[in-house]
C-alpha cells in the first residue's frame, strides 16, 4: 500500500512512518509549511520540519514539504483570531485537523495515487457490523480522538493511526531502539503559530484586544482588564481581582468587551447548545441513549444525552466556553460531536 505519512518532526509521526516501513508499505514522509510567522513550537518550526526531514533520512523514506501556509492562515489562524475577538475559545488544533490534515493533505494524498495517509495521532480506527469508527487511543491519557472528532467514515477509511494502539513510554522506546533522533524530543503543549506565552500579544497585534470592565454577577464593577480576548469561560487563574473566594470567568461579552466574573456554582449548567454536528456514521444517536460526553481535550468524560442542538448533562456541569469541542462517545468509540455555542 502506498501511504503518505504526515510527519510533524515529533516522536509519534516518526515512529508512526518506521512502523508503516516494517509492515512493509510504500511509505512517503510529508511535513506542512503551516506558518511563516514567529514560532517556536508544534510542527511549524523550521527545527521540527528539519527534525521530520532527518528522521526521513534515517529511515531511507522520501520527504517532501507541502506549502499549505495560504490555506492554514484562511482556514485556521484567521478563524482563531475572529473567535476570540468575538468572546469564544476556538481550538486551532481542531480546525487544522479539518481543514488541512484531512482536508488539503488528504486531497493532496488522492490526487497523487497515494492508498492512504497515516499520522501520529494516539487514536485507533476501528471497523464493526456499523463501520468504521474512531475510538480512543490505548494510552488514555494521551488520547487525541477528541481533536479528530469531525472524521466521517469515508476519510477513517483512508486513514492509518500505528501508535494509536501504543502507549507513549513505548512509542519513545521504539524510537530509541531505532536510533530515532526524536526519540527523546518533548512534546509541544502550545498552539503552534504562536510563540510561547505570545497569545496577548499574538491578539492584540491582530486587533482583538479590547479593553473593558470585569463585573460581579450582579453587574457591579470589581476590576479592569486589558483586553477580553485573553480569557476564556471557566477560567481561575490570572482574573486580577482580589476577592476572599475563588471567582471564575462566567461570560465574556466582545460587545461591551466586558468580562463576569463569580463563583463556581454560578458556572453550573444542565446542558451546553450545540453547533454544526457531525457523525462518523452520519446519523445522529436518539436521545434516549446515554453517552459519555467529554468538552476538554484531556478532560474526564461526563455521561450525558444529545437532544437535538443541545447536549443534557446527567448531572450539572461546569459551563463550557463558547467554541470549544464537544464530543460524544460510546464507550470509547467517538460517535461525533460539535461546537459549543
Amino acid at each position: 500500500m502506498r501511504v503518505l505519512v504526515a510527519m510533524s518532526g515529533g516522536v509519534d509521526s516518526s515512529v508512526a512512518a518506521a512502523r508503516l516501513l516494517a509492515a512493509g508499505h510504500d511509505v512517503t514522509g510529508v511535513t506542512l509549511k503551516l506558518w511563516g510567522g514567529d514560532s517556536d513550537s508544534g510542527c511549524c518550526s523550521v527545527a521540527d520540519v528539519e527534525d521530520a526531514r532527518r528522521v526521513a533520512a534515517q529511515l531511507g523514506i522520501d520527504h517532501y514539504v507541502f506549502n499549505f501556509a495560504d490555506d492554514f492562515t484562511a482556514a485556521v489562524v484567521d478563524p482563531y483570531v475572529a473567535a476570540h475577538a468575538a468572546g469564544r475559545t476556538p481550538n486551532p488544533c481542531v480546525e487544522c485537523n479539518r481543514s488541512i490534515k484531512f482536508g488539503r493533505l488528504l486531497e493532496r494524498a488522492e490526487a497523487t495515487g497515494f492508498d492512504a495517509v497515516a499520522t501520529g495521532h494516539h487514536a485507533r480506527v476501528v471497523t464493526s457490523a456499523e463501520g468504521v469508527r474512531l475510538a480512543r487511543g490505548r494510552d488514555v491519557g494521551k488520547d487525541q480522538s477528541y481533536v479528530l472528532y469531525m472524521l466521517a467514515e469515508p476519510q477513517l477509511a483512508r486513514l492509518l493511526l500505528p501508535v494509536g494502539e501504543m502507549t507513549k513510554a513505548q512509542v519513545r522506546a521504539e524510537a530509541a531502539a531505532l536510533g530515532l533522533r526524536t526519540a527523546g524530543k518533548p512534546e509541544s503543549m502550545e498552539v503552534c503559530f504562536i510563540t510561547r506565552g505570545g497569545r496577548e500579544r499574538f491578539l492584540a497585534e491582530r486587533g482583538a484586544m479590547r479593553a473593558g470592565d470585569i463585573v460581579d454577577p450582579a453587574g457591579r464593577v470589581v476590576g479592569r482588564h486589558d483586553g477580553a480576548a485573553a480569557f476564556t469561560v471557566g477560567q481561575r487563574r490570572g482574573l486580577g481581582v482580589a476577592a476572599g473566594e475563588r471567582r471564575y470567568v462566567l461570560d465574556v461579552d466582545a460587545s461591551t468587551a466586558t468580562v463576569a466574573v463569580g463563583p463556581y456554582d454560578a458556572l453550573l449548567r444542565d446542558d451546553v447548545p450545540v453547533t454544526g454536528l457531525t457523525f462518523a456514521g452520519g446519523a445522529p444517536p436518539p436521545p434516549s441513549e446515554r453517552l459519555l460526553v467529554q468538552v476538554r481535550a484531556h478532560g474526564t468524560p461526563t455521561p450525558g444525552r444529545l437532544d437535538g442542538d443541545r447536549v443534557v448533562f446527567a448531572d450539572p456541569q461546569p459551563r463550557v466556553a463558547p467554541g470549544q469541542v464537544v464530543a460524544l462517545y460510546r464507550g470509547d468509540v467517538l460517535v461525533g460531536g460539535g461546537i459549543a455555542a
